[in-house]
């Protein structure tokens, strides 16, 4: 059997192979899926692994589908079960409600604060859930990430909406959620993967085999995500709104004023749900590094070790 379930099926060197490889990987179908379907799915992977054999009654299509449902519930370097909320099938159902919340109830203290939080938080637990590496963060250093990230994103929006609520143009007022959420991307993703910064990320040759752990690939790969999220939250957070108060100024909601609730959680799903994969297809996950940009003591075990080798690769998380 040709079939290379170790590799994504589509060519990842393309940006057209990784946004057809994200589509099914962030399918928002695969959160719905039970532990039941997950841990078969575990099954048919581990066993076609071992054996190479095609299971009773899969095609290559089939295969390829539950390789996929797989991938979207386990952690491709711990091999554990990922908190639902935290997977990236989960991101445009959760996104929907939490950005069209922050985008609707943006004029009081109170509500920016709570949805900035409620936004914080689910944020937090993505960035931890599809950190990269297998070292575990301890309970203080999570916490305290935490922590970090929320106050950030807080103390941002608060500083934004006390310098636009004076303005004329209410515009500003609906954007300051993204700028917000733009700020606090680039807080609570290295804070909730501060292990990576602090001890390195786990790096291998071509051929899969373990060279060391880098922080310089840490901080690349970090680098990366932020810049991909900030661009993930740029259609749902600033189309949305200005749409919105388009159609607010031509009295399309004049008759039906709350129907604007509901235009807006349209507008963000359909932004969410396509935004999320295409911007995660931005970089190739399976990133690499030049053996010379690596820290001194490791860019000399890899040469002493792997001579061959011009470049090492890592999960650069999502």
């Amino acid at each position: 059997m040709s079939i290379d379930i170790d590799k994504p099926r589509y060519d990842q060197s393309t940006y057209m192979g990784r946004a057809k490889h994200f589509l099914r990987l962030t399918n928002p179908i695969n959160a719905l899926a039970t532990d039941k379907q997950l841990d078969e799915a575990k099954q048919i992977v581990t066993e076609f692994r071992k054996t190479r054999k095609m299971p009773p009654g899969y095609d290559e299509e089939k295969l390829w589908q539950t390789k996929y449902l797989y991938d979207s519930a386990f952690h491709p370097d711990t091999g554990e079960k990922m908190i639902a909320i935290g997977r990236m099938a989960a991101q445009a159902p959760m996104n929907t409600m939490i950005t069209g919340c922050m985008i609707t109830f943006y004029k009081t203290t109170a509500a920016t604060v709570f949805w900035q939080w409620i936004n914080q938080t689910f944020n937090a637990v993505v960035n931890y859930t599809n950190r990269s590496g297998d070292t575990p963060l301890s309970t203080s250093s999570l916490l305290a990430s935490y922590c970090a990230a929320c106050g950030g994103a807080l103390g941002t929006a608060l500083y934004l909406n006390s310098k636009v609520k004076n303005m004329k143009n209410p515009i500003y007022a609906r954007l300051v959620p993204f700028a917000a959420v733009c700020g606090a991307n680039f807080i609570n993703i290295p804070m909730m993967r501060s292990n990576e910064l602090l001890n390195g990320t786990p790096v291998f040759t071509k051929d899969g085999v373990r060279v060391g752990d880098s922080k310089t690939a840490a901080f690349r790969g970090i680098s990366l995500v932020c810049i991909s999220r900030v661009i993930m939250a740029v259609p749902g957070m600033t189309l949305t709104p200005m749409v919105t108060a388009y159609a607010v100024r031509r009295g399309m909601f004049c008759r039906y004023p709350k129907a604007v609730i509901p235009f807006q959680l349209f507008l963000v799903g359909l932004c969410v749900t396509f935004a999320t994969p295409l911007c995660c297809a931005l970089f190739e996950q399976r990133a690499s590094i030049g053996v010379d940009s690596l820290e001194p003591d490791l860019k000399t075990i890899a040469k002493n070790k792997f001579p061959s080798e011009k470049e090492l690769y890592f999960n650069k998380g999502l």
